[in-house]
């Protein structure tokens, strides 16, 4: 009897294990989880895995129409199905060999958001009014998704990460960029928000890119090559795409914003490039051109005078590229502390551009004054701005131009505003060549336009 039940209970492993093997289990990537958000009026896509040739349902409760597919030869399906205005929770189902339920899933608006360590920080880490804003964090349609960091030399299907609703709890450790922007998008459309935070501290701008981009690109090899090892976090090319950001691809997402460029100081000179390469990149891999919307980083003293100005600056530039976005800090930052406390105030400027240019729900200024063309008449040099309505100072004195002759020597100089330009003279220049702006490190300018938004630096040249 017991010889029997020995080779009973060998046919039934036996048996299980081809049954594991022939009915492989369908599974998804961890993007898709319960509680998620998918974005509202879009056709998006969900995929997975499963057994080579395996048949695969997927129904959502929004819909009485069923998507079915067979997984390919290397085992990996995909769908994609049509999501109907803000609403929820719904249920998705997904059936194969096994079956799968999706729970309490909304519909509304997805955001990605990335960076370095000002994105990373969260309500706990001693933000303005931070106690304050973690005992509020009660909001049931706002859904938030942290990628945890890894690294890695190829691309990957899978991070670790899973949605969670918005509570105190989930709130506190999330980047609180992310949670204040969702929070007001929230407040001002009335519809369900993701958003996913996928941040490092530390990071340079060519871990977060496809390493094709940049060994394709001659300068962005040879800025790349300037990055020394730091024990903070990678620094090499694609080591956080590959890990952090190709696994959500193609999850269907609204925009992105980005709040980084610290890590670039040592390479500012091909800055404009490197973000432009990388906000190329990702729409190309994502296979359309979603908004792209970033902070400047704020005036610190950093080690050479130029270094954190010449990244400003690039950033400024990188405006050329379609659909994107900046928000200037330079009245919100600290020069001592490369963290400003205060992070409210960027978020709302993130919300206040994608309200105004992707949602169109009002129509307000969202910019500073940028910078846009110089004129020269005798001794004078005349600046004129983009956003530039209402132009004024905040103290006595408009103060950080410099202007400089055909010798490229700068002297501090004067400025008055006059109606929406400003006219920048010098007592040592008598035939101005080039004005620049809040050219160093720690200008903290105080040049404004009527929305009361600080204007960016500049070099005429």
């Amino acid at each position: 009897m017991n010889t029997f039940l020995k080779r009973l209970s060998l046919a039934v492993v036996v048996l299980s294990v081809f049954l594991n093997v022939a009915h492989a289990n369908i599974s998804l990537p961890e993007i898709f989880s319960d509680n998620m958000v998918l974005q509202r009026n879009s056709v998006v896509t969900i995929w997975g895995w499963a057994k080579t040739g395996e048949p695969v349902v997927v129904r959502a409760d929004w819909t009485d129409t069923e998507v079915t597919t067979k997984a390919d030869n290397q085992g990996t399906w995909k769908i994609t199905i049509k999501t109907p205005g803000a609403g929820g929770p719904y249920n998705i189902h997904i059936k194969g060999y096994n079956e799968l339920t999706l729970k309490n899933v909304l519909i509304g608006e997805v955001w990605v958001c990335s960076g370095q360590s000002n994105m990373e920080m969260s309500a706990q880490s001693g933000i303005v009014n931070g106690e304050e804003e973690i005992k509020n964090a009660n909001y049931p349609e706002i859904r938030l998704f942290t990628v945890s960091q890894a690294t890695s030399h190829y691309p990957q299907d899978h991070f670790k990460g899973e949605w969670t609703s918005c509570t105190p709890e989930t709130m506190k450790p999330f980047s609180v960029i992310a949670y204040f922007f969702a929070r007001k998008l929230h407040k001002e459309l009335g519809v369900p928000m993701g958003v996913i935070n996928s941040s490092w501290g530390g990071t340079p701008a060519e871990a977060w890119m496809p390493e094709e981009v940049i060994q394709k690109d001659s300068l962005l090899r040879e800025a790349a090559a300037k990055q020394k090892p730091v024990p903070w976090g990678p620094v090499d090319p694609a080591r956080i795409y590959n890990s952090m950001i190709s696994p959500m691809i193609p999850y269907r997402i609204a925009g992105v914003l980005w709040y980084q460029g610290e890590a670039n100081t040592i390479n500012a000179y091909a800055y404009k490039e490197m973000l432009s390469g990388l906000i190329k990149s990702w729409r190309s891999k994502w296979e359309y051109d979603f908004p792209f919307y970033f902070v400047q980083i704020a005036p610190y003293t950093y080690g050479n005078n130029f270094q954190g100005v010449e990244v400003r600056d690039a950033q400024r530039k990188v405006l050329e590229v379609p659909n994107t976005g900046m928000v200037v800090v330079s009245d919100v930052g600290d020069t001592t502390n490369i963290h400003p406390k205060n992070k409210l105030d960027p978020a709302i400027r993130l919300a206040n551009i994608a309200l105004n240019r992707y949602y169109k729900t009002e129509t307000i200024e969202d910019s500073g004054p940028l910078f846009k063309d110089i004129t020269i008449e005798k001794n004078k040099a005349i600046i004129s701005f983009d956003h530039s309505e209402g132009l004024h100072i905040i103290g006595d004195k408009l103060i950080c131009f410099e202007v400089a002759g055909s010798d490229k020597v700068f002297y501090p100089a004067d400025a008055k505003i006059k109606g929406q330009q400003v006219i920048v003279t010098s007592k040592n220049v008598k035939s101005p060549v080039t004005v620049r702006f809040a050219w160093s490190n720690t200008s903290t300018p105080n040049l404004f336009n009527g929305a009361n938004l600080p204007a960016s630096c500049f070099k005429t040249e």
